[in-house]
């Protein structure tokens, strides 16, 4: 075991949730931290230790004020030296932009996502938003 630990090299993780609202809209932040356009899904690094629903929860309360309901976990995926949690839920309450990080915050349906997001992303939300129907 301590032979696999030193020969690893490091990597990272993530979570982030496709999150919707009664109407059926995805909540997206343009973030000050992501290139090329901002926008897209909300969520961040989990802490040394803590549970990928716990990190979710938290970064969500952290820059939008809000709870999540019915959060399950869709996929798990790896982009080079990155592992990243995709999740789906609820929001319980309205957001608004609780962090340096978050330049601003929307409702948006989905075929109206902003131009420059991420195609991967806009894939993800119309699977996860399909499959919620």
């Amino acid at each position: 075991m301590k032979i696999i630990r030193t020969t690893q090299q490091k990597f990272t993780v993530s979570a982030a949730a496709v999150i919707t609202n009664q109407e059926g809209q995805v909540l997206l932040l343009d973030h000050v931290l992501r290139p090329h356009s901002g926008w897209g899904l909300p969520g961040g690094f989990l802490n040394a230790a803590e549970q990928p629903e716990e990190a979710i929860r938290r970064e969500i309360m952290e820059e939008t004020g809000i709870e999540l309901d019915e959060l399950k976990m869709l996929r798990i995926r790896t982009r080079g030296r990155h592992v990243e949690m995709i999740f789906a839920a609820k929001a319980v309450g309205e957001p608004s932009v609780k962090s340096r990080e978050i330049l601003e915050l929307g409702w948006f349906e989905t075929d109206a996502m902003p131009e420059k997001m991420s195609e991967a992303q806009k894939k993800l939300i119309l699977q996860t938003v399909g499959m919620e129907r």
